[in-house]
């Protein structure tokens, strides 16, 4: 008895859809368009274009192209998520280098977009493989408490707006859940190095532009930005400009050159060749040197706060010597008499007491007190700063400057946000320093011990500015988050493979 199956026809359906599918593969992908529908599609085009941009500009060919070029970027980014993050990165680097070439508008969305695009590639990925155990962290579980802390707040009854609330929740969650993303999708050793290495290089990038701010001098849409009613009080220093390179201010600017200083840090205690030494140390001093340009006093106490940590994770003689070593050309910094601005500047930064500023700080943190112990759940997220002023203009705290990361959440989350948010900094480094002592593998304990350590200086830059709210830091820091776990995970793998090789020859 014959086979049913081989009597079965192809449907006509079948059939056509497979001859298109080989009519397109000819054309496009065999001969290129090098053929009669070539000639045709490309001089439709080419129509198209030109009588679009004689109608309506330059604007109309430019989005156009940015379309063709768009379309095949956004299913990249959902199809293979590694090249997304990569994107995400480097965009959250240049995302305020947009606007110097007329691209005007909620620049933000972008990065909301970016996000979005791998969250939705993440899920398609999880159809396939739910292999929810990945994500099991302490780091996890603190993460989403504090993504339905803010959640929750839509319900605060002394919110003045909800639309405060939804403008400033939106980036707040989307943010968080870019943690999720890392945690699925970085699961290499190499795939780390990329990153750090394109880490690096924007950071070069940075410190370079800084540079040329300090010696060469600002563009000309940064000079328009500059004479801005109020940017002169806030960027201009006994007639001296804060330099902020191609960051959105100079605050963001400074932690970002030395978040990958901690790194090289760690770096250099790692058994590596003597040349790729000298190259983190020159990388140390070249972030440094150009943190100086930005004015941030409060970025000059990090790099001490870090070695004190690094010491005490990973005492031996050579980190105590170094450790001694930074420590005395440190008291000759904050001692040596001097002239140059940026080192005085630097210098005041150990002698907050006598420095105006943060007396007007401490001011106004005592003023606001007495509100935060009486609102368990603050005056909702948004009531201050921009969306305070835009939303609810006449409340007590539209026109508080909380000047503090620490100090925004407990006005806007109340007494119990900064509770959860406390706990959450806490159970992140915690998590950290216990991964470093578990992992085995060297280079992966000491990428552990510079992301424990790096959130250990976001912590405390947090305190004197709001350090984790701008682009790129809230994506770094939730990558480095991830990064914590990822070390640990991958290390555990490793070790797995090498017992199960150990184990061959004896099955065998």
């Amino acid at each position: 008895m014959e086979n049913t199956a081989q009597n079965i026809k192809p449907t006509p359906r079948y059939k056509s859809t497979k001859r298109f599918s080989q009519t397109f593969n000819r054309i496009f992908f065999i001969e290129k368009l090098y053929n009669t529908t070539g000639i045709i599609l490309l001089s439709a085009l080419a129509i198209i274009i030109a009588v679009g941009t004689a109608y309506a500009g330059v604007e109309f060919g430019v989005l156009l192209l940015l379309g063709i070029i768009a379309l095949p970027l956004l299913y990249a980014i959902i199809a293979y998520p590694k090249f997304g993050i990569i994107v995400l990165l480097i965009m959250s680097y240049m995302l305020f280098v947009l606007p110097q070439f007329g691209l005007d508008g909620p620049i933000g969305t972008i990065m909301d977009g970016l996000q979005v695009l791998l969250l939705f590639g993440m899920f398609i990925q999880m159809k396939k493989d739910k292999n929810w155990a990945m994500f099991k962290s302490p780091i996890t579980w603190v993460s989403l408490l504090w993504l339905g802390y803010n959640l929750i707040e839509v319900l605060n009854p002394h919110a003045g707006s909800s639309l405060a609330w939804l403008y400033t929740v939106r980036p707040v969650a989307i943010t968080i859940l870019t943690y999720f993303v890392f945690m699925y999708n970085i699961n290499s050793v190499k795939y780390i190095r990329l990153i750090f290495k394109i880490w690096l290089v924007l950071t070069c990038i940075g410190a370079a532009y800084a540079f040329k701010q300090e010696y060469i001098g600002f563009s000309a849409h940064e000079q328009a930005y500059l004479a801005m009613p109020g940017i002169a009080d806030l960027l201009s220093i006994n007639g001296h400009w804060r330099k902020f390179s191609f960051f959105s201010d100079p605050v963001v600017f400074a932690y970002n050159m030395v978040m990958p200083s901690i790194f090289c840090i760690c770096m250099l205690t790692l058994d590596i060749k003597p040349w790729k030494k000298i190259v983190f140390g020159c990388l140390i001093g070249f972030f440094l040197d150009a943190m100086l340009f930005s004015g941030t006093r409060g970025a000059n106490v990090l790099i001490p706060a870090a070695l004190v940590l690094l010491v005490v994770l990973k005492f031996n003689r050579k980190i105590l010597i170094g450790t001694i070593m930074a420590a005395i050309f440190l008291a000759f910094l904050i001692t040596v008499p001097t002239s140059n601005p940026n080192l005085y500047r630097f210098q005041t930064a150990f002698k907050p007491n006598n420095d105006d500023s943060y007396n007007l700080r401490k001011r106004n943190q005592k003023r606001i007190q007495p509100y935060i112990v009486s609102h368990v759940m603050g005056g909702g997220l948004g009531s201050t700063g921009e969306w305070g002023i835009r939303f609810t203009p006449e409340s007590y705290l539209a026109h508080f400057p909380p000047d503090s990361g620490y100090i925004r959440v407990a006005v806007e989350d109340g007494w119990a946000g900064l509770l959860v948010f406390c706990v959450f900094m806490f159970v992140i480094i915690k998590t950290g320093i216990n991964n470093y002592y578990l992992i085995e593998d060297k280079e992966l304990k000491t990428y552990c011990l510079a992301m424990t350590l790096i959130i250990f200086t976001y912590n405390l830059a947090n305190f004197p500015q709001e350090a984790l709210v701008q682009f790129p830091s809230n994506i770094l820091f939730y990558l480095e988050a991830a990064l914590i776990n990822i070390t640990l995970r991958l290390d555990i793998a490793q070790r797995a493979e090498r017992d199960r090789l150990m184990m061959a020859p004896n099955i065998i």
